[in-house]
Parts: C-alpha cells; structure tokens; sequence
C-alpha cells in the first residue's frame, strides 16, 4: 500500500546545541500545492505564488525552519541543492525549483545568535535523499519549540514535531507539524491538557486561556514569538483553488488541539501538497486532513523532551 513516503522525501537539520533546525518536504516531479495563514505573525516565503489565480502550478518543495525571520535563509539552501539535482521547472538554461516555506520563533530557547541558515536547508535535503527516518520531538523545525509560554518561559512547556498519517481505502493524508503554540495543546481522546502554560508551585497545567482573560485590558504583547507551521501532503487529486481551500480546513485540526490558536502572537500557517495519484472527494479529504493535523500535534507534543526550565509531557 502507498504512502506519503512513495512520493515525498522528509529531511531534517537539527542543532542540539543552538535548539534549533528545520524540516524539509521535497517533492521531485512537482505537486499541487495550496497555503493558508491564519495567525496573526507569520513568516512566511513565496505563499502568494500559491494563491489560486496566480500561475505556480507545481511546488517542489517547502521548508519548516526555526530562526524566526532570519530561519527562512534556509529555503536558500533547499532552492540550490533541488537545481544542483535538476530538480524544478526546466527553463533551458537551468531548473527553477518552487520552494515555499514558513519559520517560527524559537530565538528564547538554546542560542538566539543561530539560526537555521542556507547549509541548515542543504543539510536537511541531503538527509531527506539518504532515506533519514523521521523523529518526532526535539528535532529538525521542532527542536526550539515551545507551547503555553503566556506565562512566561519558567512557566511554559517543550513543544516537537509531530507526523502522523490517516487512511482510508487507497485514501492516506499525511501531516507534519511542528508545534509552536502561546496556547496549551489539548487531546480531545483523553479529554485532557497534555503540555502548555503552567503556575509557578501549581502540577496543574493549561492555564493559556484564563491568562488571556485575565489580561483582558493589556493591550501589549502578552508573550509574542511562536506559532505552528506545518505540511500536510496527500494522494488525491485537486486543482489548486481546492488545494487552497483543503489548507483553510486544515487548520480546523490546530483549532481543535491549540487553546487558544491562530492568535494574534502566532503565525500559523498550513502548506497542503497533493500528489495528484486518486480521485477522492473533496469532503473525505478534508476529514482525514483535519484528524492528521489534530493527531501529528499530540505525537509531536508527546515526543518533546524537557530542555532546561521547558519541561516536556513525559515529566508531567
């Protein structure tokens, strides 16, 4: 039975010592792709290019990187490497690789001083073509990430990466995401907060969305610098418009296992790949996208590992 790894390569860059990274999703023959942004500071490379009307028809590749504004230098890296391989449009002179991407803040934890940089994104791409097995946690995008840091960072969690993978039929959907949130991540199968903003002296955890009301009159940035970024990736086959409409639904899965998400500190922004191999409707699709989404924060969540005051789910 196919699955994602029949026509994606994954790659991850992860530096333990900086705690930061990133993650790449490569495609060689070129998919259909769609983006939606729905928090309020995102960073963000060539998503217009993806807007139904424009005239991007394939994407090659996207890039997760820590690093905030300076981690996007990474998609340089991943754009050099995919035309060294004669990956990309096939302009005569060269190829032209579509490559898009999305970064998160993760300056506070390990170095602010490195970033994910233009050998980070080479890196990552060697190692999505060496076969490299994904890990889930503290690596690649998912190395600096925390959650529930609205009570500042002595109060916060360890976020990761997550991926996970929903079937139905010759149907799969694919999600990775790396889990960045200023809001708690719930697990709607257990009923319970798993990872986000704590007290200090309190075992109880999740307290992002009492804070938020209780700072109803600051109008400041209560704790800006996180969000979630990710990719998910699928068999069936859509034009670009529904491509763009399955990464807005997408988001519904952050919606259900982020409190609270897409705020105004967070850039969440969703990248949807479709490998054009099936016909499916648009509606199962959108099912299987929002679970894979929901399951692959949980998983990234779960795998994160405490680095110094972030404490990580398998300590609480």
């Amino acid at each position: 039975m196919e699955n994602y790894q029949d026509f994606f390569r994954i790659g991850q860059y992860t530096d333990t010592e900086a705690m930061t990274g990133c993650t790449v999703i490569l495609c060689e023959d070129g998919v259909t792709g769609g983006v939606s942004v729905r928090g309020g500071s995102p960073n963000t490379r060539d998503t217009d290019a993806l807007k139904s009307e424009n005239n991007r028809k394939f994407v090659h590749g996207v890039t997760l990187s820590g690093g905030s504004a300076f981690g996007l230098a990474a998609n340089a890296g991943v754009v050099d490497f995919l035309e060294e391989n004669k990956i990309g449009r096939d302009m005569g002179v060269t190829f032209v690789p579509n490559v898009v991407g999305a970064s998160l803040f993760d300056l506070r934890i390990g170095r602010s001083d490195v970033r994910p940089n233009y050998q980070a994104g080479r890196k990552a791409c060697e190692e999505a073509f060496s076969g490299q097995k994904f890990q889930a946690g503290n690596y690649g995008a998912g190395t600096g990430c925390s959650v529930g840091t609205i009570n500042g960072a002595k109060n916060a969690m360890k976020g990761g990466i997550g991926l996970h993978t929903m079937r139905h039929g010759n149907l799969w959907v694919s999600a990775v995401i790396a889990v960045n949130a200023v809001g708690d991540v719930f697990d709607e199968e257990t009923g319970n907060i798993i990872a986000g903003a704590r007290k200090a002296g309190e075992t109880k955890i999740g307290f992002s969305e009492a804070l938020f009301l209780d700072y109803y009159q600051n109008e400041e940035a209560l704790f800006d610098g996180n969000t979630v970024i990710g990719c998910v990736m699928t068999n069936a086959t859509f034009p670009k418009a529904k491509m763009n409409k399955l990464a807005d639904i997408s988001h519904n899965g952050i919606a259900r296992a982020i409190r609270p998400s897409h705020t105004t500190y967070d850039g969440d922004t969703l990248f949807v790949l479709g490998a054009n191999q099936i016909k499916a409707s648009f509606e199962s699709v959108s099912i299987l996208a929002v679970e894979a989404v929901r399951q692959a924060i949980v998983r990234g969540t779960q795998a994160a590992e405490t680095y110094q005051d972030y404490l990580g789910y398998k300590e609480i």
